[in-house]
Protein backbone atom coordinates (compact mmCIF):
# COMPACT_ATOMS: atom_id res chain seq x y z
CA UNK A 1 0.00 0.00 0.00
CA UNK A 2 2.60 2.46 0.61
CA UNK A 3 4.04 1.81 -2.29
CA UNK A 4 0.80 2.99 -4.13
CA UNK A 5 0.96 5.77 -2.35
CA UNK A 6 4.75 6.93 -3.20
CA UNK A 7 3.87 6.39 -6.85
CA UNK A 8 0.58 8.60 -6.46
CA UNK A 9 2.16 11.28 -5.10
CA UNK A 10 5.28 10.92 -7.64
CA UNK A 11 2.72 11.43 -10.30
CA UNK A 12 1.09 14.73 -8.50
CA UNK A 13 4.56 16.02 -8.32
CA UNK A 14 5.01 15.40 -12.30
CA UNK A 15 2.01 16.94 -12.88
CA UNK A 16 2.20 19.69 -10.46
CA UNK A 17 5.77 20.50 -11.96
CA UNK A 18 4.51 20.38 -15.47
CA UNK A 19 1.63 22.70 -14.93
CA UNK A 20 3.84 25.05 -13.25
CA UNK A 21 5.95 24.56 -16.33
CA UNK A 22 2.87 25.04 -18.75
CA UNK A 23 2.05 27.89 -17.07
CA UNK A 24 5.58 29.83 -17.19
CA UNK A 25 5.22 29.89 -20.58
CA UNK A 26 2.27 31.66 -21.04
CA UNK A 27 0.52 28.01 -22.02
CA UNK A 28 1.62 28.36 -25.34
CA UNK A 29 3.32 26.01 -27.15
CA UNK A 30 2.96 27.35 -30.75
CA UNK A 31 5.06 30.42 -31.50
CA UNK A 32 1.62 31.05 -33.96
CA UNK A 33 -0.59 30.95 -31.10
CA UNK A 34 1.89 34.18 -29.31
CA UNK A 35 -0.07 36.59 -31.50
CA UNK A 36 -3.02 36.24 -29.60
CA UNK A 37 -1.12 37.83 -26.82
CA UNK A 38 -0.01 40.68 -28.94
CA UNK A 39 -1.48 44.28 -28.05
CA UNK A 40 -1.47 45.92 -31.83
CA UNK A 41 -2.87 43.41 -34.53
CA UNK A 42 -1.38 42.78 -37.78
CA UNK A 43 -3.27 44.73 -39.77
CA UNK A 44 -2.39 47.85 -37.55
CA UNK A 45 1.34 46.59 -37.98
CA UNK A 46 0.92 46.19 -41.52
CA UNK A 47 -0.32 49.89 -42.18
CA UNK A 48 2.44 51.46 -39.52
CA UNK A 49 5.06 49.81 -42.08
CA UNK A 50 3.48 50.84 -45.35
CA UNK A 51 3.06 54.25 -44.37
CA UNK A 52 6.42 54.25 -43.38
CA UNK A 53 8.30 53.02 -46.31
CA UNK A 54 5.58 54.88 -48.47
CA UNK A 55 4.74 51.50 -49.94
CA UNK A 56 2.83 48.05 -50.38
CA UNK A 57 3.01 45.17 -47.63
CA UNK A 58 3.80 41.60 -49.20
CA UNK A 59 4.54 39.29 -46.24
CA UNK A 60 4.21 39.50 -42.65
CA UNK A 61 5.76 37.55 -39.80
CA UNK A 62 4.93 37.75 -35.83
CA UNK A 63 8.26 37.24 -34.24
CA UNK A 64 10.20 36.42 -31.18
CA UNK A 65 13.34 38.78 -31.38
CA UNK A 66 15.76 40.30 -28.88
CA UNK A 67 13.25 43.47 -28.49
CA UNK A 68 10.91 41.17 -27.82
CA UNK A 69 7.66 40.18 -30.26
CA UNK A 70 7.41 42.32 -33.14
CA UNK A 71 6.26 42.23 -36.61
CA UNK A 72 8.70 41.61 -39.38
CA UNK A 73 6.87 43.63 -42.43
CA UNK A 74 8.42 43.15 -45.95
CA UNK A 75 7.29 46.38 -47.95
CA UNK A 76 7.27 46.76 -51.49
CA UNK A 77 7.91 50.54 -52.94
CA UNK A 78 8.63 50.14 -56.47
CA UNK A 79 11.58 48.35 -57.52
CA UNK A 80 12.74 48.73 -53.46
CA UNK A 81 11.97 46.33 -50.52
CA UNK A 82 12.48 47.34 -46.78
CA UNK A 83 12.09 45.18 -44.11
CA UNK A 84 9.88 47.06 -41.19
CA UNK A 85 10.06 45.54 -37.74
CA UNK A 86 6.77 47.15 -35.73
CA UNK A 87 6.93 46.83 -32.01
CA UNK A 88 3.84 44.42 -30.99
CA UNK A 89 3.34 46.30 -27.90
CA UNK A 90 3.26 49.89 -28.94
CA UNK A 91 2.54 49.68 -32.87
CA UNK A 92 5.96 52.13 -33.66
CA UNK A 93 8.50 51.22 -35.83
CA UNK A 94 11.68 49.70 -34.29
CA UNK A 95 13.85 49.58 -37.93
CA UNK A 96 13.66 50.07 -41.31
CA UNK A 97 16.08 48.75 -43.73
CA UNK A 98 16.12 48.34 -47.43
CA UNK A 99 16.85 44.99 -48.20
CA UNK A 100 18.85 44.68 -51.47
CA UNK A 101 19.10 41.39 -52.08
CA UNK A 102 15.88 40.39 -50.37
CA UNK A 103 18.21 38.00 -48.11
CA UNK A 104 16.16 38.31 -45.17
CA UNK A 105 15.22 34.75 -44.10
CA UNK A 106 14.45 31.23 -45.57
CA UNK A 107 11.74 31.66 -47.89
CA UNK A 108 13.99 33.30 -50.38
CA UNK A 109 15.68 30.28 -50.59
CA UNK A 110 15.17 27.94 -53.76
CA UNK A 111 13.45 24.11 -52.49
Amino acid sequence: MYRYTRLSLLAIAIAATSAVAYAADGGIENDALAITQAKIPLTQAVTVAELHANGKASRAEYENSKQGWVYDVEVVNGAKVFDVRVDADKGTVISSAEDKADRDDDHDKPD
